[in-house]
């Protein structure tokens, strides 16, 4: 006799990571980008939430090309230098009641690669309307690095606290 399992959904020790980058891009004056992420993601529809920019890894893609990818297809820009690199994978996983859902359901969390920017250029080059597809802010804003870890979700925080940490140094001007 066969045994049938019920429930036959995965859990969160089945998924993988999406590897993904992120970039913390600091303006002239020592501050950070941030943009206010559309409220479909997070589960509250009504929640907006300020992040960094950051996205997935193509196929074949180094971080350090993703980096500059992603900062260009989110905020328009290509006038910045990488200028700090974490070299470990910072990894988050989802809260339960977002598996399944956020990141295609295909995931459990994600391995990120952080990187720190130099913008050199002007802020009239900032563009969060994409060249295609759907925008991922509707607003952009530029912060002091010490607000980062209270204005993005509880479950990424620790990630927000290790790279405030980690480049702590260079939001000096």
């Amino acid at each position: 006799m066969k045994h049938i399992a019920l429930d036959q959904s995965p859990t969160p020790c089945d998924l993988p990571y999406r590897s993904s980058v992120g970039i913390m891009l600091l303006n002239k004056e020592g501050r950070v980008w941030t943009g206010r992420r559309l409220p479909k993601w997070v589960g509250d529809k009504s929640a907006y939430v300020w992040q960094m920019p950051q996205g997935g890894l193509l196929k074949g893609e180094e971080p350090r090309e993703a980096a500059l990818r992603e900062l260009r297809e989110e905020t328009g820009v290509t006038s910045a230098d990488i200028i700090g690199e974490i070299p470990q994978w910072l990894t988050y996983d989802l809260p339960e009641p977002l598996l399944g859902v956020a990141l295609k359901g295909k995931y459990r969390g994600q391995r990120q690669r952080w990187f720190a920017m130099r913008f050199w250029g002007d802020d009239s080059e900032i563009d969060i309307r994409p060249r295609s597809g759907k925008p991922e802010f509707d607003r952009w804003r530029w912060r002091p690095m010490h607000e980062l870890p209270e204005l993005i979700v509880p479950f990424k925080r620790p990630i927000y606290q290790t790279v405030v940490e980690r480049f702590a140094y260079l939001a000096q001007s």
